[in-house]
Formats: structure tokens, sequence, C-alpha cells
């Protein structure tokens, strides 16, 4: 059975490199979406922006920054609550990535990366910030509209404690 997936995965791959990036191209674009931290019930809304240089039909190196959330801090109880502060979380990162077309104009694609968190706190005159450098990975799928014009989809795990799930566009140039 191995053995069947892997010869399909070959042929797959050998079909389909026409459809892959040019070589030697860059990209820009933006996205936005979800962030969801454990422990945290509410999901927050992100907003980010990268660049990235094709250096190869699949593989390509990509640097971007994103504000993962912004929430308000509110205590007492849920009748009585005030806001007390603010915290934001913000994401930069670098990564290589590496595509696989699927089919006629849909990759699937991977990121393995480094990315630097820094998080910013608040409160009643009080401000504090902290940063931290962790691994970054994540998948998604990349659809071409045109050759210079592309939509995405994607999940990262910037954090063991956190998932963002984007969409995006991209434009090549």
């Amino acid at each position: 059975m191995f053995k069947k997936i892997a010869a399909a995965s070959a042929l797959l791959i050998a079909s389909s490199a026409a459809l892959a990036a040019q070589p030697n191209t860059f990209y820009a674009g933006g996205d936005v979406g979800k962030t969801k931290v454990d422990d945290v019930s509410k999901r927050d809304t992100s907003v980010g922006g990268f660049v990235g240089y094709n250096f190869h039909q699949n593989f390509a190196v990509e640097a971007g920054y994103r504000r993962l959330a912004d929430y308000d801090i509110y205590v007492g109880s849920p009748s009585t609550a005030f806001m007390e502060g603010s915290a934001k979380v913000d994401q930069a990162h670098l990564s290589l990535v590496g595509s696989l077309p699927v089919a006629q104009n849909l990759s699937l694609y991977g990121r393995l990366g480094v990315n630097r968190l820094e998080a910013k706190v608040s409160s009643a005159g009080f401000s504090a910030k902290d940063s931290t450098t962790k691994a970054l990975y994540g998948v998604g799928l990349s659809y071409a509209f045109t050759p210079a014009v592309s939509a995405r989809v994607e999940v990262q795990k910037p954090a063991s404690d956190a998932t963002n799930l984007s969409a995006g566009v991209a434009f090549q140039f």
C-alpha cells in the first residue's frame, strides 16, 4: 500500500510541476483570521502582511508580521464588569515554505520557521511587555486565480498554546 501511495505521489509531483510557482519571483500579500489561545474563551481577529521570494518552483522564503490578538481586559462579575486594560500579541516571522501542486491552480503548502511573539499589557497607567522566540509551523491551501494573483487559507501554530486560522491574498511579481 505504501509503495502505491509513494508512486502516486511521485507521479503527481512530476505531472504538476508546470503549475508550481515560477522561480526567482517575489510575492506580497495580506490576510485576516482568528487566533485561539488555550485557556482564553474568546477568539480574536488577526491581521497580517507578508513578503516572500520563490527561489525554486516548490520552495520560497517568507517574512511577515501579524497582530495575533488585541484583547480588552474586564474585571468584576458579568453584570458589573468594567474594562480594566488591554493586551496585544504581535508576531514577526521568517519561514521556509514548501508547496506541492495537487490540482490545476490548487497547491498544498507547509511552512517551518521561527517567529518572535511580543505581548503588551496595559492597565490603570501601568504597562508591561514581554517577548519570546518560538518555532513556527503551519499548513495551507493556495488557489491561483491568475499567474499573478492567488488566495490562500492557512492554519499556523505560532506557539504551543496558540492557533491562528487565516485567509489571505498574494500578488506575485
